[in-house]
């Protein structure tokens, strides 16, 4: 009676996949929506580099110079000339509005500085020449 004894099948432990893939999952996600994308849309420049720079949080003027020289505001080139009356309009009576130059890395360094010189004469208060950080 007691020889013929059958075995029965041990339980196996197993571990609940399909929460944890959903939990992964969810992870992901959130992850992926709280990341900060930052997406300059508009003129293709390469910023210069540097190992102190520092993300901009407040609003700004930006003035981009590509390449060739020429001055873009609000993705639109502007000719030099007007580019005074413009940000002279834009800035109004504000006297601590800060104008960001996003010159390319390939500009010649005089046309950079003489739009930062115009900026500065059409009364922005601060000036910033934007950088991307080198790693």
């Amino acid at each position: 009676m007691f020889g013929n004894r059958k075995k029965r099948p041990r339980y196996e432990v197993q571990s609940p996949l399909i929460s944890l893939i959903d939990i992964v999952f969810l992870l992901l996600i959130y992850f992926l929506l709280t990341t900060n994308f930052m997406v300059d849309e508009g003129i293709k420049i390469k910023l210069p580099q540097a190992k102190a720079s520092q993300p901009q949080t407040e609003q700004t003027i930006t003035v981009y110079v590509d390449r060739e020289g020429k001055s873009y505001l609000n993705n639109q080139e502007i000719a030099m000339d007007k580019l005074f009356t413009r940000l002279k309009e834009m800035i109004g009576d504000q006297e601590d509005k800060l104008v960001v130059v996003r010159a390319d890395r390939g500009v010649i360094l005089n046309k950079a500085v003489k739009v930062m010189d115009i900026a500065k004469a059409a009364g922005a208060g601060r000036l910033c020449l934007a950088t991307e950080k080198d790693f």
